[in-house]
């Protein structure tokens, strides 16, 4: 509303000018309510009773009065704003209230313009923000916090949706869109929003009108926010609905608690209509002057209404101003008043624009207000420095039981949540809002149920669920429309009646044809249904994927699901050479190269001990051979003598021991059990191919294969039945068909001569659909648990799904081919031990060659030549060990009898004798040679 217009028309009324004061001795406040209301009558009693105990105390304000002057707005806005700016006619440094929401954003305006701090403690809109309203102040918790205390009761007992009834006016609206954003925050929401006409003009016509409706929503869960006579007035008439039987939850705020605080006894109507209801009441220190107070009220209010804790605010809130003012008049400040300019610049005709002026003081009495710090009858009274509001914001929360009275069942505060300990004690711990530390007494719900209402049943507006049901051309197990008829059959079918049966109640419900009828509908665009409402539900063979749960909600899935490939298979029949299949080429080619390669390392490491390793050159390639391959068998009749040999030996004898037995189990199978071969291995297989591939049409196959696999469409063929899946498949328009595992079970059991190549490559369900949020969906999880269970679920699969044993061939009775992979680790450690066995070997015989063959070379060997040394390195190698050392000694005799390396004892320089080496080198025979 604009300013000017509101100032025109005080000047209009009154004329009359506004003088300058000085510290006057009596201090004038002003008070705007509607006092035929419970808080305004309240109110003014506690306000009268503050003002009477600051001006029986001189140390308050010096020895000055405060004056607090009421005035009546009687639910007329016009009224409230003559008040206000009839306050600041006379000199008013600060106002009470106004008590709604409405005349506080209109007042607002004046009181920044003229300076003048405006304290309400019943207009707590949370829209009031202080950026936009630097002089209002809020003495009490503001409806944000109100709105989070029933938002996590809410979440608390498990409901998804609430209906939420209100007047229509500042306040309540704005308090409903605060609840619908703090209930989003826990993931539930608000269905429906009934707007009731503004308190106090709805009649019980228009409250019937709205409950009327109301009654007709599913959500059973109603918040109402409203004042008292409008909220009475809901609860009788809901009750003469039968809104306030079984089944239903109503949450009403603060305005219920004060209604039980300030009228007790209720009359016999009023408590019936408002038995079960739950409630909130800003919760209050349990002090010795509350205590004290509450002792006061009955002579302050000649027991004409009760105290509740709204008339506490307000006895504190005249405290806090008295305290204010007193710092005000201590830091030496005047009170004092001022014109506006902006006023004067408005002069001409008759307005007497003087009338209004500026509270000088106002910026610093206001900035007292906000660093107060008190003990007050509520407790302690402190602002936050961020938004203003009250420290330590909280509430009771009440149950209504017989006759009306308030059962306390726990407390909900901003730092703690939801408890059952006071507030207050728990300020001193951590804050801990965990879901396991949220706890509420027991609640007595509408109709006298204990049991927590499941806050929603089917709307009773006569229309059925309509349930989308795919329209399906193949595979009639699964699911099949009955003739021409609306009759549905099969297993999805079944799933859903057996599941339906174990709800708690009823549900009306309507099958929906999805299709055709000439080919598979798409289930995607069947699902696409539920959210744009055309569908309440979606029930058949539809597979849980990531884009369908973004915009529905599944139950839990009823039967496992994934993709297999499925493709043409030959039976491989045994022939002459059956024997060759358990290994493949490779492996052959490996093993039989490998026992060549152990035979010559072991004539290597035995040929210079072992007698039955030397010969004729022909001889000896026989032996490597014989001794080769009749390790396959343990049966070499040759000794190995040399340590090196044996290790060698044993090291291959268990490869071989390996090798045999897998052979012989491969040959086994290949011999005993039916062998499918196909050259699709699995998906790898169709990925790295150019291969058509074909997917059923309305599957989500066809997306998964272009989108995850980066298969190109073009090599995709859509197939619309089994008819057409072994058709494609004999004829090579496809290579292999990627369906769902429970169709293809289907499939298999009448097409033997095809299988399943790999394994499942995506892992998945199927479930009914259902709108975001429905708690349907979970109730019907619940009962396809316990289907699954009690055996049903079986027994439904087994009657639908079971057929003979042909259609369980998979690619687990595929007997493949050894492959090289799964021993080349066997392999490459006898590899290892030959290698290492031959350089050791070589290592000593070079040693050994060295050692003997030092000496002066004969005249008549060309020892000097490197392919002199190599021949005769080679010849030392071929010889046998005692051979060439008897050739050793007779040489040493000779070349001593000419005065060559005798071999007598000598002393070196030292002293030390020299000794024969012979032991020595006798030592290293003995060890790695025998």
């Amino acid at each position: 509303m604009n300013l000017v217009w509101l100032i025109s028309i005080f000047i209009f009324c009154t004329g009359t000018s506004l003088g300058v004061a000085q510290n006057p001795d009596v201090v004038n406040i002003g008070a705007i309510f509607s006092f035929a209301t419970i808080n305004g009558q309240v109110s003014r009693i506690a306000m009268q009773a503050a003002q009477d105990d600051i001006n029986s105390d001189p140390t308050v304000l010096g020895g000055r009065k405060l004056s607090i002057k009421m005035h009546d707005s009687n639910y007329s806005g016009f009224l409230g704003i003559m008040g206000a700016l009839q306050f600041m006619e006379t000199d008013t440094v600060a106002i009470i209230g106004p008590q709604n929401a409405v005349m506080a954003h209109v007042l607002s305006h004046l009181a920044n313009e003229l300076q003048v701090p405006l304290l309400s403690f019943t207009a707590l809109d949370p829209t009031l923000s202080p950026l936009q309203y630097p002089f209002f102040v809020q003495t009490a918790p503001n409806d944000v916090y109100q709105m989070t205390a029933i938002a996590e009761m809410v979440s608390y007992f498990g409901w998804g949706e609430v209906i939420a009834i209100f007047s229509d006016d500042d306040q309540s609206r704005n308090g409903v869109i605060t609840l619908g954003d703090k209930l989003a925050e826990r993931r539930c929401k608000i269905s429906y929003k009934s707007a009731l006409p503004p308190d106090p003009t709805a009649t019980e016509i228009d409250v019937r009108n709205e409950l009327v409706k109301v009654r007709m929503m599913e959500s059973r869960v109603i918040v109402l926010h409203t004042f008292s006579k409008t909220g009475l007035m809901v609860f009788n008439v809901a009750e003469s609905l039968g809104m306030m039987d079984s089944g239903y939850v109503w949450i009403a705020s603060s305005w219920l608690s004060t209604v039980i605080d300030s009228k007790s006894p209720l009359s016999s109507q009023t408590a019936n209509s408002i038995l079960g209801a739950v409630t909130l009441r800003p919760h209050t220190l349990d002090s010795k002057r509350r205590k004290d107070f509450m002792s006061r009220w009955n002579k302050l209010s000649n027991s004409s209404i009760g105290l509740n804790p709204y008339g506490l605010y307000a006895y504190d809130t005249v405290w806090m101003i008295a305290r204010a003012l007193k710092l005000f008049l201590d830091q030496g400040n005047n009170i004092s008043f001022s014109n506006d300019s902006n006023l004067s610049g408005l002069g001409g005709g008759t307005l007497n624009l003087g009338a209004l002026s500026i509270f000088d003081g106002g910026k610093q009495l206001l900035s007292n207000i906000l660093h107060i710090n008190m003990i007050g009858l509520t407790g302690p009274i402190q602002f936050t420095l961020d938004d203003r509001s009250i420290i330590h914001p909280s509430y009771d929360i009440i149950n209504v039981i017989e006759s009306g009275h308030p059962q306390l069942i726990g407390y909900w505060s901003n730092y703690s949540g939801l408890s059952v300990v006071p507030p207050e004690t728990l300020y001193t711990r951590p804050p801990n809002r965990s879901s396991s530390n949220q706890q509420l007494f027991g609640v007595v719900w509408p109709g006298g149920v204990t049991t927590k209402p499941r806050g929603w049943v089917f709307p009773n507006n006569g229309r059925q669920l309509r349930i989308g049901v795919p329209y399906r051309v193949s595979y009639r197990d699964i699911l099949f429309r009955v003739n021409d008829s609306n009759i549905v059959h099969g297993y999805c079918i079944d799933v859903f009646l057996a599941a339906v049966s174990l709800l708690p109640y009823a549900v009306p419900y309507e099958f929906v044809l999805f299709g055709d009828g000439h080919q598979n509908p798409s289930y995607s665009d069947l699902v696409y249904q539920i959210t744009t409402g055309v569908l309440d539900a979606a029930v058949g063979d539809i597979a849980i994927v990531t884009n369908r749960t973004r915009i529905v909600d599944f139950t839990q899935p009823y039967i496992e699901s994934g993709l297999v490939v499925v493709a043409p298979v030959k039976k491989l029949n045994s022939s002459a050479w059956a024997f060759l299949r358990p290994f493949t080429p490779l492996m052959w080619g490996v093993t039989g190269a490998f026992f060549l390669v152990v035979g010559a390392v072991v004539w290597i490491l035995e040929h210079r001990i072992n007698d039955e390793f030397r010969g004729p050159p022909r001889k000896q390639i026989v032996t490597v051979l014989w001794f080769s391959f009749s390790t396959l068998f343990y049966a070499h009749r040759e000794n190995t003598v040399s340590t090196l040999g044996r290790i060698v030996l044993i090291i291959w004898l268990f490869v071989v021991l390996i090798i045999n037995s897998s052979y012989t189990a491969s040959l086994t199978s290949i011999l005993t059990v039916q062998q499918l071969s196909s050259p699709i291995k699995g998906i790898d297989t169709l990925m790295t191919s150019n291969e058509h591939v074909g997917f059923q049409v309305g599957s989500f196959a066809e997306n998964y294969l272009i989108e995850e696999l980066s298969i190109p469409k073009s090599r995709l063929v859509a197939l619309g039945s089994p008819e057409e899946y072994a058709l494609a498949l004999n004829n090579g328009t496809v290579a292999a068909v990627v369906d769902e595992r429970p169709y293809v079970d289907l499939f298999l059991a009448d097409h033997c001569h095809f299988s399943i190549r790999g394994q499942e490559f995506t892992k998945s369900g199927w479930g009914f659909a259902f709108p975001r949020d429905s708690p349907l969906a979970i109730d019907m999880s619940t009962a396809i648990l316990t289907l699954s269970e009690n055996g049903d679920l079986q027994r439904i699969n087994d009657k639908w799904l079971t057929k003979r044993a042909c259609g369980s061939q998979s690619s687990h009775s595929d007997s493949e081919q050894l492959q090289l992979q799964s021993f080349w680790g066997l392999f490459l450690i006898c590899g290892i031990a030959c290698i290492l066995s031959l350089l050791v070997y070589f290592c000593l015989m070079l040693h050994q060659f060295k050692r003997y063959h030092t000496e002066e070379p004969d005249s008549t060997t060309p020892r000097s030549s490197r392919s002199g040394r190599i021949q005769t390195f080679l010849s030392f190698a071929d010889e046998k060990a005692d051979r060439a050392k008897s050739k050793s000694k007779r040489k040493r005799e000779e070349m001593s009898s000419n005065g060559y390396g005798k071999e007598a004892e000598s002393r070196n320089g030292s002293g030390r004798i020299t000794r024969d080496i012979s032991g020595e080198r006798q030592h290293y025979n003995d060890t790695w040679l025998h």
